[in-house]
């Protein structure tokens, strides 16, 4: 039996391909999945574009955003069986998941919240998870930061859509998050944040609140652009999170001088060097996966597309890329 996959093209790695390949067999903690939708992040788009300087050798299929049901398990798997639905962000030095069958590692997997179908399963775990780390296993927001402020910058993307409503609902400080447009900024507001400010004016913006110091800072996106802001705002002994990497050096002094923590947040760290929490992993998605059955949290779902094939996936690239788009894309099969 074979499964399909999109893959990226070698010979040019802006093209897809087709590939039909031997359904593989799950060993020890691994779970075979028939993916049912995968959602698109820009973690793919990176990937792609810079697939020819990095030396793509042969096809590489993308995607580690899924939805879909079990139909085997490894034999080292206690926490799934056969019929379960799931939702995870897989692995980045495996094959991804735009493909109709994925092996997964079980201890990073969760259950699908019984509440939202599979596109709307499928725009949430990669996200997810990245604003769950952010804010709690790297600038551990808690319930004791009354009267304390985060600022999120770049509240309206995918991880924004859900760090919004994660540390609201699960620590006591004041949201401020960053938005542009009028659509995104009712966005960060439906979400539920506090104060919507503008990214390019952020000191003059929060003057007007009576507000010139910020507690703890979350960047996703364009840290060249608001470094200069972030010393600025941080107050002293506050915490900086990014999970985007700088392309010129950025200058420490100020923030030296305040003796303020920086923190990086790469989703993929725990599964990259298989580290002793990883299946903490899976306990954040079954978390998360409560919390919305409950009703506390919605998915990020903006946007679907339809059909496995090369048109459905380029086009989810190019919404990703444009970036004015609030929330997710996903791709149901």
């Amino acid at each position: 039996m074979t499964y399909k996959a999109i893959a990226l093209n070698p010979e040019n790695p802006l093209q897809f391909i087709v590939l039909h390949k031997p359904i593989p067999y799950p060993r020890g903690y691994d779970l075979l999945v028939e993916v049912k939708a995968v959602s698109v992040n820009p973690i793919d788009t990176k990937i792609r574009q810079n697939a020819k300087k990095n030396g793509l050798h042969k096809p590489r299929v993308l995607g580690w955003d899924a939805s879909g049901i079990v139909l085997s398990i490894g034999s080292l798997v206690r926490n799934f069986k056969p019929g379960d639905t799931v939702f995870y962000a897989g692995d980045i030095t495996r094959p991804g998941s735009n493909a109709t069958h994925q092996l997964v590692d079980s201890r990073i997997t969760g259950y699908k919240p019984k509440k939202l179908n599979w596109a709307q399963a499928a725009a949430l775990p990669l996200t997810a998870l990245t604003a769950w780390e952010g804010l709690f296993d790297r600038l551990h927001l808690n319930n004791n930061d009354v009267n304390k402020k985060l600022l999120i910058i770049g509240g309206a993307g995918g991880v924004g859509s859900l760090a919004i409503p994660f540390a609201k609902l699960c620590s006591t400080v004041e949201v401020i998050a960053t938005a542009s447009r009028e659509k995104s900024i009712q966005w960060c507001i439906n979400r539920g944040a506090n104060i919507v400010i503008n990214h390019t004016k952020m000191p003059e913006s929060l003057t007007r609140y009576h507000i010139d110091q910020i507690d703890y800072i979350f960047c996703l996106n364009n840290i060249d652009e608001h470094w200069p802001d972030m010393c600025k705002l941080i107050s002293p002994q506050g915490k900086i999170c990014t999970i985007v990497e700088n392309d010129a050096p950025l200058s420490f002094e100020e923030i030296k001088r305040k003796s303020v923590s920086l923190h990086f947040e790469f989703m993929y760290t725990r599964s990259l060097f298989h580290t002793p929490d990883l299946s903490r992993q899976g306990k954040i998605l079954n978390h998360i996966s409560q919390m919305i059955d409950q009703g506390k949290i919605t998915t990020s779902l903006k946007k679907e597309l339809y059909g496995l094939n090369i048109d459905t996936l380029s086009k989810a690239h190019e919404l990703v890329l444009e970036g004015h788009m609030c929330g997710k894309a996903v791709i149901v099969y």
